[in-house]
């Protein structure tokens, strides 16, 4: 599925280049879309302050997960399917159970709009990062924050977890890409664009990062002697 401002999300038959379905439910723009590792089921954020569940075989919505008072800007799907994390301008995290569509936990502690979200390949923690400059490691079996990372001098704008889930990468309007340890919470290594940093991605080999920045190039980076 693809969001978009205009309220709705579409599905597309990526081998056919053709349009399956077009999702319609929220009330405001649709700022993330995360798809269930089934494939079946699909998860939206809007800044209607909702989040809507999908059923993707049939088009339409099974649930409304109610409970930001503030736009919701970034949604991930654990691995096990049964549970998403939500990130959003009222400054907190929630997690949700996704086979009853009902609120688990709220996270709290950013200072700022929480930017995007990531779940580790475990689904026992998150990463998250806002516009508070920091990024948070969250437990989510018991609720609670497990750490603070710190070292961006601007917004934080995106996330990503490596496929161990050892490692995180962060991307950030200070110019910079930074890689973490999760375990320590310490920063490993840092790359500067000439640009803020919009996205961030690890691929399944867990040593080549991909981040986009404001100036529309695309880098592409190896650690190697980590």
């Amino acid at each position: 599925p693809i969001s978009s401002d205009d309220e709705t999300l579409k599905l597309w038959d990526l081998e056919q280049g053709r349009e399956l379905a077009t999702l319609s439910g929220h009330s405001s723009y649709v700022r993330a879309v995360a798809i269930a590792p089934d494939g079946k089921r699909a998860v939206s954020a809007s800044e209607d302050n909702t989040l809507k569940l999908w059923d993707l075989e049939q088009g339409r919505e099974l649930a409304t997960l109610s409970g930001h008072s503030h736009w919701v800007t970034a949604v991930a799907i654990a691995p096990d399917g049964k549970r998403a994390v939500s990130a959003s301008a009222d400054y907190t995290l929630k997690l949700w159970d996704l086979e009853q569509g009902r609120e688990l936990a709220t996270l709290s502690g950013h200072s700022g709009w929480v930017r995007a979200v990531a779940i580790a390949p475990d689904g026992k923690r998150a990463v998250s990062a806002s516009a508070d400059k920091t990024l948070k490691l969250w437990d989510l079996e018991q609720g609670r924050e497990l750490a603070t990372l710190s070292g961006h001098s601007d917004e934080v704008n995106a996330v990503a977890i490596a496929p161990d889930g050892k490692r995180a990468v962060s991307a950030s309007d200070d110019k910079t890409l930074k890689l973490w340890d999760l375990a320590t919470g310490e920063e490993i290594a840092s790359f500067t664009a000439d640009t803020g940093v919009l996205a961030c991605a690890v691929a399944p080999d867990g040593v080549t990062l991909v981040a986009g920045d404001r100036s529309g190039r695309v880098h592409f980076l190896r650690l190697e002697g980590l």
